[in-house]
This record gives structure tokens, sequence and C-alpha cells, in this order.
């Protein structure tokens, strides 16, 4: 019997690194990078099932392949009315794009609330699905990420190749990264 209470945890592998998974009856709830100011262990309390998701292993692994650049997942993250309303306009950001944080501001209505949104940005427990990496600095800079600054510029690069249809690009880009890694 499950509760409101069960969350249950995965990690997949990606060009990228290690990724923690978390889900509950609701949806996926967490997305953590194994390198990164944001990084995050399984809460004691969690259920290591892959089966649980699957659903969500499936859907980044396209990502990852260059097949998938948009996610169709159950969400359920877990923040405030205001950082709830800011990650709903990050999944409107469309793949291989990039927008301002004033631009992500006035999306939401709020063109004043330029360094709450960049606060609300940091703290989404979705990235990639929820795509902060596509959210830059005014000047067009590369600002900070969960994940670290050469994971932001391996996201948005490798969507550039495959937005313009360069999936050897992207290929080449994963090869490369895992070589690395």
């Amino acid at each position: 019997m499950t509760t409101s209470n069960d969350i249950w945890y995965d990690y997949l592998s990606t060009p990228i690194g290690k990724l923690l998974l978390a889900a509950d009856t609701q949806g996926l709830r967490e997305v953590w990078f194994e390198t990164g100011k944001h990084r995050k262990q399984p809460d004691p309390s969690w259920t290591h099932d892959p089966r649980k998701l699957a659903f969500a292993r499936k859907q980044l692994e396209e990502y990852f392949a260059g097949t998938r650049t948009v996610f169709d997942l159950p969400l359920h993250p877990i923040g405030t009315p205001f950082q709830v309303t800011v990650w709903q306009a990050l999944a409107k950001i469309p793949y291989g794009t990039t927008v301002s944080y004033g631009d992500m501001a006035k999306r939401i209505g709020q063109p004043q609330a330029v360094r709450a949104v960049g606060a609300a940005n940091g703290r989404n427990p979705l990235p990639i699905v929820l795509p902060c990496h596509r959210v830059i600095g005014a000047d067009g800079s590369l600002t900070g990420f969960g994940g670290g600054l050469p994971t932001k510029r391996y996201l948005l690069a490798m969507e550039d190749q495959v937005a313009r249809g360069d999936l050897f690009g992207a290929a080449a880009l994963h090869d490369a990264t895992r070589r690395l890694g």
C-alpha cells in the first residue's frame, strides 16, 4: 500500500553525470545533480525503486539522445506559489532558445521581480525538465546554475545542435563528454 508520503528515487547516468530522480504518487518531484552547488542525497525515508521512476528515466534518456524536445511527465514540484508560477513559466521556454531573467519576470506579469525570479529559478527542483538552464543574463552571459556552468553550457550547446538538426553534432558532443567523464 502506498501513502501520500511515499517518495521513490533512482539514479540516471547521463552525459552530464549521474542524476538523482525522486517521485511521489503525483509525479516527478526532484532532479538533482551529483556535482554543483545543489547536490542532494536520497532522504532515508525514500525508497529506491527504479520501476517507479521508469516514466521519467525514459524521457530524460530521450532528451539526452536528442530525440525529445518537450517533456510530457506528471510533475509535483514543491514550492511557494511564486516559485511554482516561475517554474510553470520555465516549462514554456522553447527548446533550443534562451530568455533573460527580465524576460521571465515580464512573462509572469511582474516585470519588477527580476531578482525574485532569479531566486525562484535557482530553487527549481526539476532542472532540465523545467529548463532553468535556458535562462541567461540580460547581456547574454551564462549565469549561475545548480549543476554548474559547464553543465549549463553543455545543455545549451546540445539543444542548439539538435534544434538545428545537427544530430551528428549532438552525438559527438555526447561521446566527447562521456570520454571526459
